[in-house]
This record gives C-alpha cells, structure tokens and sequence, in this order.
C-alpha cells in the first residue's frame, strides 16, 4: 500500500478511525496469562480445576504489575478490558453463544424484542444461517469491558478471521459435544496459536442426547498437540455450556444456571490488554470500509501513542506518526485459490430488470469491493467487459454475486477455476481437506465419487451412536466443484460435506465432474405444455409452461452425456379432427436450481446470467463459435 501524509480531521466520520476494539492494545502476552504445567507427555486431557487456576491468580497479578523489561517501561496495561475473537467450525453454535452473553449482560431491556442470531445481521447471513462478516460487540462483566468479536466458521471467508485476529489477547475455541475439532476449528486454532493467543475451549450443546464431551476434549487436546501448541496452550481451560438455553459450567454433569463460569474463565485466562502508551503511534488497520461520501474507513487497533483529532499521521498497513513512526509487521493473508470470469450480460433480455449493465458499471462495482474484501482479487480480463475476480472458494465469490444481483446488476459470470501455481518447472494445483459425515449405507456411494475426484482417504471412523460415518479426504480444489451437489443425491439429502483449504501439490490428472450434458433450446419464445411433455422424456427440465426463454439457453439436464438442441416452444398441430378423449398432460415437477447450483453445475462453454429476479444458464456463444469453425 503506497505511504500517504494525512491529517485527521474533526468530520463527522473521524470517530469510526477507533472502533471500541481500538482502545483495547498491543497482543503481547508476557504478562496476565492463565496456564498450568501440562502432565508430562499424557495423551489424555484433563479437565483444569478451579481451585487450581484460581491460586495462579495472584501469581498473575504480580507478574502484570512486576516492571517490564528493559525498553518496555512504558507499557500500561487496562485491566478493565478484555478482548476476544469466539471461533468455530459452521453450526458449532457461536453466535448463538454470543446471543445468550448478550441477554445475560443486560445490554437489552427486560421488554425488549430482540430477534435470534443478533450479530447475523446481514440478510444473507440470516437467509443462509451462517456468518461472513466478522463483526464486533461489547458487553461487561464485574466492572470490566468484554470485547467480543464473532467470526465466520466457513473456511471460504477464513480471510475475515485472520484480520481480526490482531485485534484480540484470546480466543474462545467453541467445539460441539458431538463432533468434536472439524476442519475449520484446526484452521482457526492454527491461526490463534500461532499469535501466541490463550485459547479457552468451550465444548457446546452438551445436552444433545448422544454428546460426548470426554472425547471431543480429548480430541482437542490432540488437535493442540498436532499444532505444535506451547505447554501454556496445551493446558486449556475447558468450559461446557447450552449455548440455546444460556448454561455454562466446569463440569459437563453440573452447569451453572447462566454463563457465569463461562465470564469468570474469559476474566481469568485472558490477559489484559497492553499499550506502549509513551511510545509514538502505530495502529495497525486490520479492515478497511468503504463510504460513498466519506471516502475511505480504516478500521484497527493501537498498538503504541495515542490517536487525535488534526494530528498528522502516515498511512500503510501502519496508520504511524508523521515523524518518528515505524511500521507494524502486516496481515498475512492467505493467496485466494478460485477465479470466476465476471463478464456484461448479453443474453437477449438483457436490461429487462437491471439498472446497472454496463462494463463501467460492473468495474467500478467490483473494484470498489477490494476497497472491504480484503481476500479477494480483481483483474481486468482479455476483453473490456470481462474481469476475473479470484476468492476462497465458490461460497466466497457467490456472496459477492448474490450481494451485486440484489443491487441492481446485471451480468454473467463463468464456471470456477482452480488457480494453480509453477514451482520448478512443476505444476501445481491447490489440495483441501473434506469432512464427510454420512450414514453407513450411503458410504460406498459416496466413496465412489471421492475416488473418481482424485480424493486420498485420511482417516475413517464412526461419528456416533447414529449409525454414521466421519470420512476425511485429501481432494485437489477443482475434483469439489460440484462434489456437494453429488453427495446429497448420492445419500438422499443425509451427507454433510464441510472443506479446508490445506496446501498446493502436485497436478492430480484429468477429473471428469460432470457425466451428463445439457438440454439447449434452439429457439426462443414462451414455453407450452406440448413441447415440455416430449422435452421430459430427454432429462429433467429446469422450465415449467408459459415461461419466458431464448435460443442458447439451457433448459434441463440430458440424461446421456453430450448436449441435446431441443424446441420447448413448439404448439400443438391444430387439425379439424376432434378425438374422442382429451389426452392428460402430466409433466414433472422441474429442477429448481440456485445461484450456487448453478455455479456448480456449468462447464467450460457455458455461462450462468444473473439479475436481479432471474437466475438462468446458457451456452457461450463465443466458445461454441470457436468449436464450430
């Protein structure tokens, strides 16, 4: 980021330059840390005692209050405050914890209404019941301030809880009593060790029927091992709460009729924040907003000084005094692995619904997305109404989609590609880790389509007493697009699919994702009952009769491989011959596929249209030119 001289301003905006985070201090953890010898080379967690973390206390205390070392006298901590990132795979039941701290700290009124999932604020996180954006509140406990941040568990938007990391001195690890560590909780906790933050597990919903707490801790413990956790880490402090019904506890059999153990463990095991408070400023921007009328927004923490109003200051990754500061170590974030071409929609009902069509519109619009998604890239592409927007994943640049789509645009969008890499004349493509929980009598199904991706099993066991099955697969990044789609026909609906990013290696050969072609109109016009009925007996059909459709777009799936042109608009022959029966017209029900089924399903040549009420497939037209000359 290019160096700039600024000076702020007393404007209506300055006030968001330091967020509540912001008071909050430098991550070092030398002093105010809770922990405990691990029992020599035991592979068994035990459970820490209270009376055995409480005598460390004032142990704590001393250490806080002893002098710093040489250099660092000038350090004040706030032992007012505590700052805290919740972490945890998808449906662990993070936020939901969130909602019940909430209640208990009183920041609602008794009278208050207030809805589930508070920090879910966003319409697509409530539509879609997961988190995307990390997002911060506040609440106290006992006189002291307890910064919360929440964090997606959906490794796509793992680049949300790596900045947001910086900001905190610990983490609680949320674990459900019956899964135990998934792929996103190593993915987080990797990330939080190696900031050397305390970590506080919290085994949640141990009042399912079939919870194990014992093993999840005990896997946990294993999982802090495999990190290469310090002794300090290693001897978590473990809580177990109902984070629905607002219970927490030391033990599994004996919780607490609120979170009260839950607060007491965050005061204790969490250090207090510290500042070189007489040093010159240095606030490292952790994210950054963007508003039309006040421009840009950094948003971060201090580390060092103090910010004020009409002060001169340069600007990086470090927002630093003009004069004598210096530059904080930068957010590593990890390299995107998926690329979406992102093109102006040309499909003859183009400008039908939209407002915004135009490549001006559409650059400008995902240009202005680096300006807060700080894990994606945007490139220009070949031609000047093309842009290639490189993610996480397909989660990860769906977002983006159904956010641009609710805005009023109108565009296509192209199949995902992997984004590989050369390293000595080697070719590389990117490798995650997929969880697979299914039922024993779906296993070789799903097996099946692992092995035909390229998967390399890692491990099976049996998830529980229900009868199911954990998998966990080593697939390249290109073998999943699809896969989810795959698995749930493969196991009626009953597979759960959950995938990490793991590392980049060598290319594992040609992956066929797709074994049927697609049914393709070859003329346009209203669709009738007549040509639907004979349509159906090709594949399944994705348009129902009197729906609107043009030549080139896809219809329905072909139940054979290769594509099938086909007229869904043709009328019934009128003839002067009146039968002696009406003849019943049955047709199926058709395939009602989403933005992201969508993304899934099309291949190289095709495209999938987004508007704002449509979402439609069609072939490329350039790309079948090409084939055909």
């Amino acid at each position: 980021m290019q160096m700039q001289i600024i000076t702020l301003r007393a404007s209506p905006s300055a006030h968001r330059l330091v967020p509540p985070l912001a008071s909050a201090s430098s991550s070092n953890l030398s002093a105010g840390r809770c922990f405990l010898l691990r029992p020599s080379h035991s592979r068994c967690r035990r459970p820490r005692s209270l009376r055995a973390s409480a005598s460390l206390e004032q142990e704590v205390k001393e250490r806080a209050d002893s002098p710093s070392p040489s250099g660092a006298s000038s350090q004040a901590t706030r032992r007012d405050v505590r700052n805290i990132a919740i972490v945890a795979h998808v449906d662990h039941g993070k936020t939901t914890l969130v909602d019940s701290m909430l209640r208990q700290s009183k920041v609602f009124r008794d009278n208050q209404v207030v809805q589930e999932r508070i920090m879910d604020s966003n319409d697509l996180e409530r539509e879609r019941g997961i988190t995307i954006l990390s997002k911060n509140t506040s609440i106290t406990y006992k006189g002291t301030k307890i910064n919360i941040i929440d964090t997606p568990g959906h490794s796509d938007f793992g680049g949300e809880v790596e900045r947001v990391l910086n900001m905190v001195e610990g983490i609680l690890l949320v674990v459900d009593s019956v899964e135990g560590p998934m792929p996103q909780t190593r993915f987080v906790l990797k990330k939080a060790l190696e900031f050397g933050h305390a970590v506080v597990v919290v085994v949640n919903k141990v009042d399912r029927p079939i919870a194990r707490p014992e093993f999840v801790v005990n896997s946990t413990f294993e999982l802090f091992i495999e990190l290469n956790a310090t002794d300090e880490q290693c001897d978590f402090q473990t809580v177990y709460a109902i984070g629905l019904k607002g219970k927490a506890g030391i033990s599994a059999d004996n919780l607490a009729d609120d979170l009260g153990p839950l607060f007491e463990a965050i005061l204790r095991c969490i250090p207090e924040p510290r500042i070189e408070k007489d040093g010159a400023l240095q606030m490292l921007v952790t994210s950054t907003e963007y508003d039309e009328h006040k421009g840009r927004i950094a948003i971060g923490r201090l580390h060092a000084g103090e910010l004020k109003r009409g002060m001169e200051v340069k600007i990086g990754e470090t927002i630093a005094d003009k004069v004598s500061g210096t530059a904080l170590p930068t957010i590593k974030i990890e390299e995107p692995t998926v690329r979406m071409s992102f093109s102006i929609n040309t499909s003859p009902f183009v400008g039908k619904e939209g407002k915004f069509v135009t490549s001006r519109n559409l650059r400008d619009r995902l240009y202005r997305e680096l300006e807060r998604n700080l894990a994606m890239k945007v490139e220009d592409g070949e031609t000047a109404d093309t842009f290639l927007v490189s993610g996480r994943g397909t989660l990860h640049l769906t977002i983006l989609i159904e956010n641009m789509r609710r805005e009023g645009y109108e565009f296509m969008i192209g199949p995902p590609k992997v984004i590989n890499k050369t390293v000595n004349g080697k070719l590389l493509e990117p490798y995650e880790i997929a969880a697979i929980e299914v039922p024993e009598e779906y296993m070789g199904s799903v097996v099946e389509l692992l092995g035909k991706r390229r998967g390399q099993m890692l491990d099976m066991e049996a998830s529980g007493p229900e009868g199911t099955s954990l998998l966990k697969y080593k697939v390249p990044t290109r073998g999943l697009i699809g896969l989810r789609n795959a698995i749930l026909t493969a196991s009626r609906g009953r597979a759960i699919l959950n995938t990490i990013f793991d590392s980049y290696g060598p290319w594992a050969g040609d992956i066929s994702s797709r074994d049927q072609g697609s049914l393709v109109a070859f003329e346009g016009g209203s669709t009738t009952s007549y040509a639907c009925v004979n349509a159906q007996e090709r594949g399944i059909l994705f348009v129902k009769p009197g729906q609107d459709i043009y030549k080139g777009q896809i219809v329905g799936i072909h139940q054979r491989p290769g594509d099938l042109a086909l007229n869904v608009c043709k009328k019934k022959a009128a003839t002067n011959v009146r039968s002696n029966k009406e003849t019943t017209v049955v047709l199926d029900e058709p395939l009602s596929y989403s933005l992201d089924d969508c993304i899934e399903y099309i291949q190289e040549d095709e495209l999938v249209e987004v508007t704002p009420e449509s979402i439609r497939m069609s072939k490329n037209p350039k790309i079948s030119k090409k084939k055909n000359n």
